[in-house]
C-alpha cells in the first residue's frame, strides 16, 4: 500500500483536477487474453476518438481514462504461491534458489518419500552409483572436497543432496509424505489446483497455487513389466527401484531382467555372489569405458586422506581440480553427429573394449555389439559388466520373454528357466507423461497431448521443453529436452530454474495472472528439433530413454543443441513467444504493474537512491543497469 506521503499527494493531484474540464477519450478495448492462435492475427491500427468536452472550465481539459490507478508500488511485488512436484535434485535446488531468486515467494515442495534424495533415496540395489565423477554430480555453488570416491555410491550421493538441504534451509519448505494425486487449472481464478494425499494420514485435500513446477524426474514411476503370467510367479519378484533388501541373494538362482544402466550395474555386482545369473536383454547396447575419459571399475576408486585434505585446505587448487575434471563433459558433442569422425572413433574403441572384456566368451562379441552408432543410446561405462557376462555361472537371453510362471520364465522358444528371484531392470515412465493427471484449459489432461499410445501429439509436445500450450502457469523442471547431450545435469538444472525465477519475478512484478507459450512458438520448435536429431545418431534405430522407447520416433530426452547451446538459450527467455492475462480493471497490462507511479524506495528518506554511483574500478560495463535487484534505492546482497 502506498505510504501516507504518497497518498496525500494523490489526494493533492486529485483536489486540482476536481472541477477541471475533463474530457471522455474512448480508448481501444485490449481483449485479455490475446488470441491463441497458431497464426498471429493482424491488428488493425488503434485509433482514439476525438475527445468529447464534458465542461470546460478555466480553459482545460484532459482524455478520461477508462481505468483507475491500482494504489500499489512498482517495486513491491506480489507474492505468488509456487509448487515444486518432486524433492529430488531439482527439487533441492529449487528450494535453494528460488527464495533467493524470486521476492516474496510463497513456495511448498511437495515429495512423496519421507525425506529429500529422490532417485538416490529409492535406489538401494547392489552397486547403485553415479557412473559420473563425484565432484562433477554437484552443484555448483556448494562443492564437497571430500567425497569417498571417484564415483561415489549411491548413499553418499543421497547424504549430499539432503545436508544440502539441511544447509540452505529448504526442508521449511517441504510436505514430505505427501503425493500428488492431480492438477486441475482453474480459469476463472487463474490458479492450479493440486489434490495432495497425505500417505501418513491418508488423508486427501486440495491446495492452490498460482504456478506449478514439475520436478518429478525422468525414471520416477517405476513400474514392473507387463508380461503374461508375471502374477503367478512365487519367487520374489522386485523393480530395481523397488529393492528388498532382506533378501539374501548369496548361492540363489536369480535372473536380471534389462540392460540399460541399473541393470548392468546389477549384473556386475549379483554375479560374483549369485549361483546361476540368468541376464535377459531384448536390446543390444554399446559398454563405453569412461563417459569422458575418467576410467571406471568395479572396485572402490578411493580418494585419499592427503587428496581430501588438499582440497579442502587449499581452494585453489581444488577449483582448477574441479574445473579441468568438468571441462571434459563440456567437449564431447561432437561425437553425436552422424558420420563424424569423433563417433567413427568411438565405434572403433568400443569395439576393441568390448572384445578385450568378452575373451572368455567371444561368441558374445556379436550378439552384444550393437548396429546402431555410439551415443544414440545413453552411453553406459559399465565396469565388470561384460566380465560377468563372460563367467560360467552367467547366460545371456536375447531371445523375448514369453511368459512367467510360478517358478521362472519361459522364453518364445518353449525353454523355462527356474529362478528363486527375479530383478526387473526395466526403466519407469520414458514417455515422460507424469504419474498423476493434469489437467490444463477445457479439462484436457497432458496425457491426451503426450501419450505415444492415443494422444494429439504421441510425444512430449512442449515449447522449448518448458511448458505445454494449454497449460498455463506449469513449467517443466529437468523434463523433455531438459538437458544437453553434454554438460553436466546439476548445471542443467541450476540454469532451467533460474530462468523459471525470472518467469517468477515477472509475473509477480507485472501482475501476470497466467502465461502460457503460443502454439506457434512451440510448433516452430519442434520443427527445429526435427531438424537438428535428423542430422544426429540420436536418430538412429535403437530403443532409448531419448526417443520413449520407440525407435524412430522425436527426440525428446535432451535438449536439440550443446549444452552451451541451451543455456545461452535459457539465458535470455523470448517473452514473445509467450500470451498473457493480467490482473488490474479491464485486464490492462499496465494498470496493476505500474500502480501508483511510484517506488516505495523514493518514500523511503533512508534510501540509497544513487546506488549506480561506484567506484570506477568496480564498474562492469558488460552488467551495468541490468542486475534485477539493484534498482535505486535497493541494497546490493
Amino acid at each position: 500500500m502506498a505510504t501516507d506521503i504518497i497518498s496525500n499527494h494523490a489526494a493533492f493531484v486529485a483536489q486540482k483536477l476536481d472541477g477541471l474540464s475533463i474530457r471522455e477519450t474512448q480508448l481501444p478495448v485490449h481483449t485479455v487474453p490475446e488470441p491463441k492462435t497458431s497464426e498471429p492475427e493482424v491488428q488493425p491500427p488503434h485509433h482514439v476518438t476525438e475527445p468529447k468536452p464534458v465542461a470546460e472550465t478555466s480553459g482545460f481539459s484532459y482524455p478520461k481514462s477508462r481505468i483507475s490507478l491500482v494504489d500499489r508500488f512498482i517495486d513491491e511485488p506480489r507474492a505468488l504461491r509456487v509448487a515444486v512436484i518432486g524433492g529430488g535434485l531439482a527439487g533441492v535446488l529449487a528450494g535453494v534458489l528460488l527464495p533467493a531468486k524470486v521476492p516474496n515467494i510463497q513456495l511448498t515442495i511437495y515429495e512423496k518419500n519421507h525425506d529429500f534424495g529422490g532417485t538416490w533415496l529409492e535406489n538401494v540395489y547392489p552397486g547403485v552409483r553415479c557412473d559420473i565423477p563425484s565432484h562433477v554430480y554437484q552443484a555448483t555453488f556448494e562443492p564437497k572436497t571430500d567425497w569417498s570416491d571417484q564415483f561415489a555410491p549411491g548413499a553418499e550421493i543421497r547424504d549430499y543432496w539432503q545436508g544440502v538441504a539441511t544447509k540452505y534451509g529448504v526442508h521449511q519448505y517441504a510436505r514430505f509424505g505427501h503425493r500428488v494425486e492431480e492438477l486441475s487449472w482453474d480459469e476463472e481464478a487463474s490458479v492450479w489446483n493440486i489434490t495432495v494425499h497425505d500417505l501418513s494420514t491418508g488423508e486427501t485435500r486440495t491446495d492452490t497455487a498460482d504456478f506449478v513446477l514439475t520436478a518429478i524426474g525422468r525414471f520416477n514411476a517405476w513400474k514392473l513389466p507387463d508380461y503374461a503370467g508375471i502374477n503367478e510367479y512365487r519367487g520374489i519378484l522386485r523393480h530395481a527401484s523397488h529393492w528388498d533388501a532382506d533378501f539374501d541373494v548369496a548361492g540363489k538362482s536369480v535372473a536380471v531382467i534389462g540392460n540399460g544402466a541399473s541393470g548392468i550395474q546389477l549384473v556386475a555386482n549379483l554375479q560374483k555372489v549369485v549361483g546361476r545369473l540368468d541376464h535377459y536383454a531384448r536390446n543390444k547396447t554399446w559398454i563405453a569405458a569412461s563417459w569422458a575419459g575418467d576410467e571406471r571399475t568395479l572396485e572402490p576408486q578411493p580418494y585419499t586422506e592427503e587428496q581430501k585434505k588438499e582440497f579442502a585446505s587449499n581452494p585453489e587448487v581444488y577449483l582448477k581440480f574441479r574445473k579441468e575434471l568438468e571441462d571434459k563433459y563440456w567437449r564431447r558433442f561432437g561425437a553425436f553427429f552422424r558420420g563424424s569422425p569423433d563417433n567413427a572413433a568411438l565405434r572403433e574403441r568400443f569395439t576393441e573394449i568390448m572384445r578385450q572384456r568378452l575373451a572368455r566368451k567371444p561368441e558374445l562379441l556379436e550378439r552384444i555389439v550393437p548396429d546402431f552408432s555410439p551415443n544414440c543410446r545413453r552411453l553406459t561405462p559399465g565396469p565388470g559388466y561384460l566380465e560377468a557376462l563372460a563367467q560360467d555361472n552367467v547366460e545371456y537371453i536375447t531371445t523375448p520373454i514369453a511368459r512367467f510362471t510360478g517358478t521362472g520364465i519361459v522364453t518364445t522358444d518353449g525353454v523355462e528357466r527356474q529362478v528363486d528371484a527375479v530383478f526387473c531392470a526395466t526403466g519407469a515412465n520414458v514417455d515422460m507423461v507424469p504419474p498423476f493427471a493434469i489437467r490444463g484449459r477445457g479439462g484436457r489432461t497432458l496425457r491426451d497431448v503426450w501419450d505415444p499410445k492415443g494422444g494429439d501429439r504421441q510425444f512430449p509436445y512442449s515449447y522449448l521443453g518448458q511448458a505445454t500450450p494449454g497449460f498455463p502457469n506449469l513449467f517443466f523442471v529437468h523434463g523433455p529436452h531438459g538437458t544437453g547431450p553434454s554438460g553436466t545435469v546439476p548445471h542443467s538444472v541450476e540454469n532451467q530454474l533460474s530462468m523459471y525465477a525470472r518467469f517468477l519475478r515477472k509475473a509477480s512484478r507485472e501482475g501476470i495472472r497466467s502465461m502460457e507459450p503460443l502454439a506457434r512458438a512451440a510448433d516452430e520448435f519442434v520443427e527445429y528439433a526435427d531438424a537438428f536429431f535428423a542430422a544426429t545418431v540420436l536418430s538412429d534405430p535403437c530403443s532409448s530413454w531419448y526417443n520413449g522407447g520407440r525407435p524412430g520416433q522425436r527426440i525428446h530426452g535432451v535438449w536439440p543443441g550443446s549444452a552451451g547451446h541451451v543455456t545461452a538459450v535459457r539465458r535470455e527467455p523470448r517473452w514473445e513467444d509467450w500470451e498473457y492475462t493480467y490482473l488490474g480493471p479491464e485486464g490492462n497490462r499496465f494498470a496493476w504493474y505500474f500502480g501508483s507511479g511510484w517506488t516505495a524506495k523514493e518514500a523511503d528518506a533512508g534510501s540509497d537512491m544513487t546506488n549506480y554511483l561506484k567506484v570506477p574500478g568496480e564498474v562492469d560495463l558488460r552488467d551495468l543497469h541490468e542486475s534485477w535487484w539493484e534498482l535505486p534505492g535497493v541494497k546490493s546482497p
